[in-house]
């Protein structure tokens, strides 16, 4: 058969392309395949080198699992619907397809008539009814001619299913594929389903006998976006590289066969006003059509970006937007390009795209692009005036944004330079940076500076004062900062919550590293209320604000070392758990996260006397804490690991840990001890001493740094006690406030010394009390450890203790009158009574599962079940009932 001309049928068009020996199976793609050609439409489509062709041609060598092999035919973009219809009729004669004489052979354009379009459907209806033709067409692109096109439609729909067609495509065909979708017509494989996975990547790299670490393969599918070409360049590359794992890490596009095949396949093929956009535009991580317009002063971007998005031409829309992304390799290599082209030109291009950005209220992306364009007045500016300085140290765009200053020059003119780059310090933990930009800045402000920058300066003093420890510099800060947040819009205030949140979590910190607890829960209750969204519909919980994810895990870990410290474990615990939910759920990278909350449910595992969790808590807040904790933070992990230590009855490593904390210690701090913080730390050092049976030395170690505090009289109490002072022990007991206002574990320690002292002096009704009133301080917090830290006494008389007599008059919950406590619903079962005795041995609901080889579901419906019987809603009210009426 000849062509137009006479040129003869070229046998290459014919045969599909060989599989690479480096071939990665992907059974899924080939049976999507499979499954489509029972349809009368099968449409691959993808970018350049996005294995299109690949993938069909290993279909095809395996028999396609179709009634017939497939038959092959390779697309020229040139191709006139004559010769193409020339080719088709070829393919199909060498594929065996027998079709009537009177469909006859066009040669010209011309020849492909209407007549020739219906017969040549009718001979495929009634040739290959039974086999239908599966025919591949290769590289069939929107740049074949509409009629061609149309003329394909008309026989595919009219031969009667004798006629499958296998696109394979970089756009989209010009065929209607919204009525062949519409009726389920067709089968789609897209450049999503191309991309090569973590799996296919490594498969690959096998292939290439490369043996590269999980980290490296993932950073080379996120780099290459699983584009198939560039996973295969970056493997053939790799085998040429000394270090192939060091290749991955460092590879850039521009350098590396990849940049020739983006240059020669996507961006030469263009026209040369699209190669001029897609140059201009690679300056930006995302594009709109309007920006596009500004960085190439034409009016032509709509039309264009849409264009090249169509014909994978490495540029896709951002979710359905008006936006549209490059891809990240290509986008490399148009930089790289630009620079050689038109040297001097992406500076003035990134500062186009600032203002642009910038007047439609995209900030973030504004202030990157004014840097990259080294316009720092511009950059900085528009984050202290937008008051969005605070946008450094949180959200999702702070690695981003610091990435961006990481070059503001030292001595960039103006405040904003100064604020921003202070910031950038701080951030780093860089104080003596940090504290020549604020001097910088200094210079600069003045009463008539605005209130922006004003306001930005105050924020760094909160923040700085923080990390330097100084509480009545960090309070004077923020008073000037609440001040000047009441000068500023309303409206601007409202959208940055970020920087609100982040002056009260540090002041709340601050406040508790002092000791001032009640000032830090209020300021840590205020910054958790700052970053709650409100609900959109009543009756909906808040979310939270974006950006303010770091703010909160802080504060919520602050608030529940706060409450750890009052001796309220609930609450603490909450605090702690809502905090590492918050961590988890915003994906916090680590350096975000705050190792406080596992150092409260250490603290609390500690008072429970569940050392094995404590042990694994304290272990991962001190991964997380770094090299710098802050002081009140790094003192309760002190404290908590002496405890631990002593437990286990090893006395001189928890002396060690403590040591670590005193003056000239190893163990690094933001800042000096406060006086609570001192106490605390000659607090469980002297009970370390204790535990090595060297009384007087804890009392040394106490009368060294006298404090008015519960904690230290209680320990100086124990100590003495120990001593064999008594009567002292006994003064320093009664030197304690009367009221309810004590931690829970400072008064349960308490009841059992005043218990102890005395049973030793004869008086065994008030140390029977006194005992009793410590089991009942406990219970509600699961308090343990005050009881095994109290001695053999303790223990020996909790287990010998009579049952006390009734006490008509506790009525915390349930109702009582003169003549006694109410009566007894229904009797209790044995199940129930045996629950009841495990709680009354102040087991916890899943302890008690455990004791009974029951679920912790079981155990609570059982108490349940008790609180009603015995007209009570607590648990210990409902042992002590039970132990009223002698069912205990």
């Amino acid at each position: 058969m000849a062509r137009p001309q006479c040129d003869p049928m070229l046998t290459a068009r014919f045969t599909a392309p060989a599989v690479p020996k480096t071939l990665v199976h992907r059974p899924e793609l080939l049976r999507r395949l499979t499954a489509g050609v029972q349809g009368p439409l099968t449409l691959i489509n993808g970018p350049a080198g996005s294995g299109k062709t690949v993938l069909t041609a290993h279909w095809a060598a395996a028999g396609g699992r179709a009634p017939r092999p497939p038959l092959w035919l390779t697309v020229e973009p040139d191709d006139a619907p004559g010769v193409f219809w020339a080719y088709v009729l070829e393919a199909l004669h060498r594929g065996g397809v027998e079709l009537p004489a009177v469909v006859g052979r066009p040669t010209r354009a011309e020849g492909v008539t209407q007549s020739f379009l219906v017969r040549l459907a009718a001979g495929l209806a009634e040739s290959a009814s039974a086999r239908p033709v599966v025919l591949v067409l290769d590289q069939f692109d929107t740049a074949q001619p509409p009629a061609m096109t149309e003329g394909l439609d008309f026989v595919l729909r009219h031969a009667g299913g004798g006629l499958r067609i296998v696109l394979t495509s970089r756009t989209d065909s010009l065929l209607p594929l919204h009525r062949y979708r519409a009726a389920g017509e067709i089968a789609e494989i897209r450049h999503a389903d191309l991309r090569f996975t973590h799996a296919d990547a490594e498969a690959l790299l096998a292939e290439h006998r490369l043996d590269i670490s999980q980290a490296g393969i993932r950073l080379l599918v996120q780099r290459t976006e699983g584009w198939a070409a560039g996973v295969r360049l970056c493997a053939l590359a790799m085998q040429r590289s000394p270090d192939p794992e060091a290749f991955v890490r460092q590879f850039a596009a521009d350098r590396t066969t990849i940049a020739d095949y983006l240059l020669t396949e996507v961006l030469d093929v263009q026209p040369p006003a699209t190669q001029d956009l897609l140059l201009r535009v690679s300056v930006t991580d995302r594009v709109h059509p309007d920006l596009a317009d500004a960085l190439t002063g034409r009016d032509d971007a709509a039309r264009t970006l849409a264009g090249l998005a169509r014909d994978n031409a490495f540029l896709e829309q951002v979710d359905a937007s008006a936006w549209y992304r490059l891809h990240p390799l290509f986008a490399e290599v148009l930089r790289a390009h630009l620079r050689q082209r038109h040297p001097g030109l992406e500076q003035q291009l990134h500062g186009r795209a600032a203002r642009w950005l910038a007047g439609t209220g995209r900030l973030n992306e504004a202030v990157v692009q004014a840097a990259a364009a080294g316009d720092w007045p511009f950059a900085a500016g528009r984050l202290v005036d937008d008051l969005a300085i605070g946008r450094l140290f949180t959200g999702l765009e702070a690695e981003q944004l610091n990435r961006a200053f990481a070059l503001l020059p030292a001595d960039a003119p103006g405040a904003a330079p100064a604020l921003v780059g202070a910031a950038a310090r701080l951030v780093v933990r860089d104080l003596p940076g940090h504290e020549e930009a604020v001097r910088r800045a200094d210079a600069h402000l003045g009463p008539g500076s605005g209130a922006a920058a004003r306001l930005s300066r105050a924020f760094l003093g909160v923040l700085a004062g923080r990390a330097t420890g100084d509480p009545a510099a960090t309070e004077r800060a923020a008073a000037d900062a609440e001040r000047l947040l009441g000068e500023l819009p309303t409206p601007l205030v409202a959208a940055h919550p970020e920087l609100r949140a982040l002056l009260l979590a540090a002041l709340g910190a601050v406040r508790l590293g002092a000791g001032r607890l009640d000032g830090a829960q209020s300021a840590l209750t205020a910054a958790v209320d700052a970053c709650a969204e409100p609900a959109t519909e009543p009756g909906a919980e808040p979310g939270t604000e974006p950006g303010t994810q770091y703010p909160l895990c802080d504060a919520l870990g602050s608030l529940a070392l706060t409450e750890l410290l009052r001796g309220r474990l609930r609450q603490a615990a909450e605090h702690a758990r809502a905090s590492l939910v918050v961590a988890e759920q915003s994906a916090l990278p680590p350096e975000r996260r705050s190792g406080t909350g596992h150092l409260v449910l250490a603290g609390v595992a500690v008072e429970q006397d569940d050392l094995p969790a404590a042990r694994s808590h304290l272990d991962l807040a001190t991964a997380a804490a770094g090299p710098r904790p802050e002081t009140a933070a790094a003192v309760q992990a002190a404290v908590i690991g002496a405890r631990i230590a002593v437990a286990e009855g090893d006395g001189q490593t928890a002396l060690a840990v403590l040591a670590r904390l005193r003056p000239g210690g190893t163990a690094p701090t933001e800042g000096p001890p406060s006086a609570w913080a001192a106490d605390a730390l000659a607090v469980a050092e002297s009970a370390a001493y204790l535990a090595r049976g060297d009384a007087e030395a804890a009392l040394r170690v106490l009368d060294a740094a006298p404090s008015g505090r519960p904690e230290h009289t209680v320990a100086r109490a124990r100590a003495l006690l120990a001593a064999g002072r008594s009567e002292p022990a006994a003064r320093e007991l009664a030197g304690l406030p009367a009221d309810d206002g004590l931690a829970a574990p400072v008064r349960v320690g308490a009841c059992l010394l005043g218990a102890e002292i005395a049973a030793a002096e004869g008086r065994t009704g008030e140390a029977r009390r006194k005992l009793a009133e410590a089991v009942d301080l406990a219970r509600p917090g699961e308090l343990r450890r005050p009881f095994a830290e109290s001695g053999p006494w303790v223990r020996r008389n909790l287990r010998e203790a009579p049952r006390p007599a009734p006490r008509h008059n506790r009525t915390a919950d349930g109702p009582t009158g003169p003549d006694g406590p109410p009566p007894v619903v229904e009797a209790l079962s044995a199940r129930e009574t045996e629950v009841l005795r495990q709680a009354a041995r102040m087991l916890s609901t899943e302890e008690i599962a455990a004791e009974l080889y029951v679920s912790a579901n079981t155990v609570k419906t059982h108490l349940k079940s008790i609180y009603r019987k015995l007209c009570v809603t607590r648990r210990s009210d409902a042992v002590h009932r039970a132990q009223d009426l002698g069912l205990l």
